[in-house]
């Protein structure tokens, strides 16, 4: 079983726009900043969390270069 949400697996974000994962990135970003802080001042109830959005960061930014690389593609805009 793979660790991090269970709404960012890799699936969903190939499906991604490249603006939505930039603020997916931000998000889980600030998320990673909010968890570094409550464990430092001892609040922190679950240190799993860390370990799942770090991963988290890390399959976005895996799908943000693959795109650059060429080796995946950003889905295209359907015409409605």
């Amino acid at each position: 079983m793979a660790i991090g949400s269970k709404d960012l697996a890799t699936e969903a974000l190939n499906a991604m726009e490249d603006e939505r994962l930039a603020d997916e990135l931000r998000k889980a970003k600030e998320e990673l900043f909010n968890l570094r802080f409550q464990s430092a001042t001892g609040q922190l109830e679950s240190h799993g969390r860390l370990k799942a959005v770090k991963r988290d960061i890390a399959r976005i930014y895996t799908i943000l270069r693959e795109r650059e690389l060429g080796i995946r593609t950003a889905p295209t805009a359907e015409a409605k």
